[in-house]
């Protein structure tokens, strides 16, 4: 797990601890043949901040929630992408990595064919999960939001897909801000939102303004996330990150830094920090949990 020394978010630190085993019950309820099986779960349960179900906890905590068993199978179904994701972006056909979490990459210790459909599966078992009944304690909930949770989803997924596309055809060329910013709004921040809008959804009605409102905050902290991620890809260590520190500027990606300098970079991230803060003054402190997480975000190391 990340070390959260620097900022207490604990908000953080009681997702980290709760999704682990929301996981591990999530994945049990599968029957995967080895060495899928042990491929999957080192996709999923090497760790990892954790915060794309952290923030579906956070948001479904705004007010009492009588689906809250719709925001943990959310907050499962989005790391079971989120983890596929990774997979598949550290195969070397995609960004050749070898490192991850501090660990070998899935290919690195299961082979190409095997991390290849361990995204692959993972992908299936997210959607899986959000139309089950893991987790209900009480009524079902109703097959609306499922619906909804479903296609908001699917429509990250297939967008952080088109941002990957994107990513690779702008590596060793100089692109716009707003070429790159479409590239990391679907790329990084769409899965970000969704995970903030599926726990939305379970609790607000399409009309009420606590939907734009959270909307605007995800996009807001989706793209900061990867600002910061470029940040630290040149001012952080290997042992620190988990993965290949330096390994952007040697495939010569399109960066922040890159594109508008290294400080730059970091005030562009405060702005979005900023942002995000200024569309949870709309709920006062019952944003508190998604408060303390984006303040961990801003400073985080890794």
């Amino acid at each position: 797990m990340s070390s959260l020394t620097d900022v207490q978010a604990h908000a953080l630190t009681e997702a980290q601890n709760r999704i682990q085993q929301d996981l591990l019950t999530a994945l049990d309820a599968f029957a995967i043949p080895e060495p899928l099986k042990g491929a999957v779960h080192h996709a999923v349960m090497l760790g990892g901040k954790r915060v794309r179900p952290a923030l579906c906890y956070a948001a479904g905590a705004l007010k009492q929630n009588p689906n809250a068993a719709a925001v943990r199978r959310a907050a499962v179904a989005i790391e079971f992408i989120h983890c596929y994701s990774l997979a598949h972006d550290d195969l070397p056909c995609m960004d050749n990595d070898l490192l991850r979490r501090g660990q070998p990459t899935c290919h690195v210790a299961f082979g190409e064919d095997t991390a290849l459909l361990a995204g692959d599966i993972l992908q299936s078992m997210a959607f899986e999960i959000l139309g089950s009944r893991l987790f209900d304690q009480g009524p079902a909930v109703e097959a609306s939001i499922v619906l909804k949770q479903m296609q908001i989803l699917a429509t990250a997924s297939s967008k952080m897909v088109n941002g990957q596309v994107l990513d690779l055809q702008a590596e060793g060329k100089k692109i716009t801000q707003d070429a790159l910013e479409n590239i990391h709004r679907n790329k990084t921040g769409a899965l970000i939102t969704a995970a903030v809008m599926m726990a939305a959804v379970t609790l607000f009605e399409g009309t009420d303004q606590a939907i734009p409102k959270l909307r605007e905050y995800g996009q807001a902290i989706g793209l900061a996330f990867q600002v910061q991620d470029d940040i630290l890809d040149i001012v952080s260590e290997t042992e620190v990150l988990g993965k290949t520190a330096g390994k952007d500027q040697q495939v010569e990606k399109s960066t922040y830094p890159a594109l508008m300098g290294l400080e730059q970079a970091k005030a562009y991230a405060q702005d979005l920090h900023n942002q995000a803060i200024g569309a949870l003054a709309y709920f006062g402190d019952k944003a508190e949990q998604l408060s303390q997480i984006t303040q961990f975000l801003l400073s985080r190391k890794s």
